[in-house]
Protein backbone atom coordinates (compact mmCIF):
# COMPACT_ATOMS: atom_id res chain seq x y z
CA UNK A 1 0.00 0.00 0.00
CA UNK A 2 1.11 3.56 -0.42
CA UNK A 3 2.33 5.62 2.41
CA UNK A 4 3.94 8.41 3.51
CA UNK A 5 5.22 11.08 0.81
CA UNK A 6 4.63 9.19 -2.04
CA UNK A 7 0.91 9.03 -1.43
CA UNK A 8 0.69 12.73 -1.35
CA UNK A 9 2.94 12.88 -4.35
CA UNK A 10 0.57 10.59 -6.21
CA UNK A 11 -2.74 12.42 -4.82
CA UNK A 12 -1.34 15.66 -5.73
CA UNK A 13 -0.54 14.62 -9.43
CA UNK A 14 -4.16 13.45 -9.72
CA UNK A 15 -5.73 16.51 -8.59
CA UNK A 16 -3.46 18.44 -10.80
CA UNK A 17 -4.56 16.47 -13.90
CA UNK A 18 -8.09 16.58 -13.06
CA UNK A 19 -7.75 19.95 -12.70
CA UNK A 20 -5.56 21.09 -16.34
CA UNK A 21 -8.15 18.05 -18.02
CA UNK A 22 -11.29 20.10 -16.70
CA UNK A 23 -9.96 23.13 -17.84
CA UNK A 24 -8.67 22.44 -21.49
CA UNK A 25 -12.66 20.48 -21.56
CA UNK A 26 -13.54 23.68 -20.85
CA UNK A 27 -12.50 25.89 -23.58
CA UNK A 28 -12.37 23.00 -25.85
CA UNK A 29 -16.13 23.09 -25.36
CA UNK A 30 -16.87 27.01 -25.85
CA UNK A 31 -14.80 26.63 -28.91
CA UNK A 32 -17.17 23.14 -29.87
CA UNK A 33 -20.29 25.28 -29.67
CA UNK A 34 -18.97 28.39 -31.39
CA UNK A 35 -18.33 25.79 -34.01
CA UNK A 36 -22.31 24.69 -33.98
CA UNK A 37 -24.52 25.47 -36.39
CA UNK A 38 -27.18 28.35 -35.64
CA UNK A 39 -30.55 28.54 -37.77
CA UNK A 40 -28.89 30.01 -40.60
CA UNK A 41 -26.42 27.11 -41.17
CA UNK A 42 -24.03 28.85 -40.27
CA UNK A 43 -21.89 29.37 -37.01
CA UNK A 44 -20.59 32.32 -35.21
CA UNK A 45 -17.08 30.88 -36.12
CA UNK A 46 -18.46 30.76 -40.20
CA UNK A 47 -19.99 34.49 -40.14
CA UNK A 48 -16.85 35.90 -38.38
CA UNK A 49 -15.03 34.14 -41.43
CA UNK A 50 -17.32 35.83 -43.39
CA UNK A 51 -17.82 38.85 -42.69
CA UNK A 52 -13.60 39.12 -42.54
CA UNK A 53 -13.38 38.02 -45.90
CA UNK A 54 -16.25 40.18 -47.12
CA UNK A 55 -14.15 43.08 -45.83
CA UNK A 56 -10.60 42.08 -46.19
CA UNK A 57 -9.96 44.94 -49.47
CA UNK A 58 -11.57 47.65 -47.37
CA UNK A 59 -8.75 47.47 -44.66
CA UNK A 60 -5.95 50.14 -45.17
CA UNK A 61 -2.28 49.74 -43.63
CA UNK A 62 -3.33 52.55 -41.60
CA UNK A 63 -6.37 51.16 -39.77
CA UNK A 64 -4.82 47.22 -39.30
CA UNK A 65 -1.89 49.08 -37.65
CA UNK A 66 -4.56 50.47 -35.24
CA UNK A 67 -6.12 47.06 -34.95
CA UNK A 68 -3.02 45.49 -34.00
CA UNK A 69 -2.56 48.09 -31.55
CA UNK A 70 -5.94 47.44 -29.97
CA UNK A 71 -5.25 43.88 -29.37
CA UNK A 72 -1.84 44.04 -28.00
CA UNK A 73 -2.73 43.86 -24.25
CA UNK A 74 -4.25 40.61 -25.39
CA UNK A 75 -2.09 37.71 -23.67
CA UNK A 76 -0.29 36.44 -27.32
CA UNK A 77 -2.13 32.92 -26.60
CA UNK A 78 -5.96 34.30 -27.50
CA UNK A 79 -4.56 37.03 -29.71
CA UNK A 80 -5.27 35.14 -33.05
CA UNK A 81 -9.21 34.71 -31.42
CA UNK A 82 -9.21 38.34 -30.12
CA UNK A 83 -8.40 39.96 -33.78
CA UNK A 84 -10.95 37.20 -35.26
CA UNK A 85 -13.20 38.41 -33.43
CA UNK A 86 -12.92 42.11 -33.64
CA UNK A 87 -12.01 41.86 -37.04
CA UNK A 88 -15.20 40.00 -38.02
CA UNK A 89 -17.20 42.20 -35.96
CA UNK A 90 -15.93 45.26 -37.56
CA UNK A 91 -16.52 43.53 -40.93
CA UNK A 92 -20.10 43.07 -39.95
CA UNK A 93 -20.38 47.01 -38.99
CA UNK A 94 -18.87 47.47 -42.64
CA UNK A 95 -21.01 45.01 -44.57
CA UNK A 96 -24.87 46.20 -42.59
CA UNK A 97 -23.50 50.55 -43.08
CA UNK A 98 -22.43 49.28 -47.14
CA UNK A 99 -19.03 51.34 -46.22
CA UNK A 100 -16.56 52.18 -48.74
CA UNK A 101 -13.31 51.51 -46.13
CA UNK A 102 -13.27 50.90 -42.55
CA UNK A 103 -13.09 53.73 -40.72
CA UNK A 104 -11.87 54.86 -37.13
CA UNK A 105 -15.64 55.15 -36.48
CA UNK A 106 -16.04 51.60 -37.41
CA UNK A 107 -13.33 50.29 -35.79
CA UNK A 108 -13.89 51.94 -32.22
CA UNK A 109 -17.47 50.53 -32.72
CA UNK A 110 -16.69 47.44 -33.52
CA UNK A 111 -14.13 47.08 -31.02
CA UNK A 112 -16.48 48.27 -27.99
CA UNK A 113 -19.37 45.13 -29.61
CA UNK A 114 -16.84 42.86 -30.05
CA UNK A 115 -15.45 43.47 -26.33
CA UNK A 116 -16.66 41.38 -23.55
CA UNK A 117 -18.34 43.50 -21.00
CA UNK A 118 -15.60 42.51 -18.17
CA UNK A 119 -13.07 43.65 -20.16
CA UNK A 120 -14.38 47.28 -21.00
CA UNK A 121 -12.48 48.84 -18.30
CA UNK A 122 -9.00 47.67 -20.07
CA UNK A 123 -10.63 48.85 -23.22
CA UNK A 124 -11.51 52.44 -22.01
CA UNK A 125 -7.81 52.89 -20.80
CA UNK A 126 -6.05 51.89 -24.20
CA UNK A 127 -8.39 54.07 -25.81
CA UNK A 128 -7.60 56.77 -23.47
CA UNK A 129 -3.52 55.99 -24.24
CA UNK A 130 -4.68 56.64 -28.01
CA UNK A 131 -6.44 59.44 -27.11
CA UNK A 132 -9.72 58.47 -28.56
CA UNK A 133 -12.73 59.87 -26.93
CA UNK A 134 -15.19 57.67 -26.12
CA UNK A 135 -17.77 60.22 -25.42
CA UNK A 136 -20.13 59.16 -28.79
CA UNK A 137 -19.92 55.57 -28.31
CA UNK A 138 -20.88 55.74 -24.32
CA UNK A 139 -24.36 54.26 -25.84
CA UNK A 140 -22.13 51.27 -27.13
CA UNK A 141 -21.54 50.57 -23.54
CA UNK A 142 -24.71 49.50 -22.14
Amino acid sequence: MLEGWFLWFILFWVVVLISLFAIGGFFMFRKFLKRMPKEDGKSDLDWEEHFVDRTRHLWGEKERMLLEDLVSPVPELFRDVARQKIAGKIGELAVKEKAGSITLDLIIRGYILATPKRDHKFLRKKMKDLQIDLQPYEDLFA
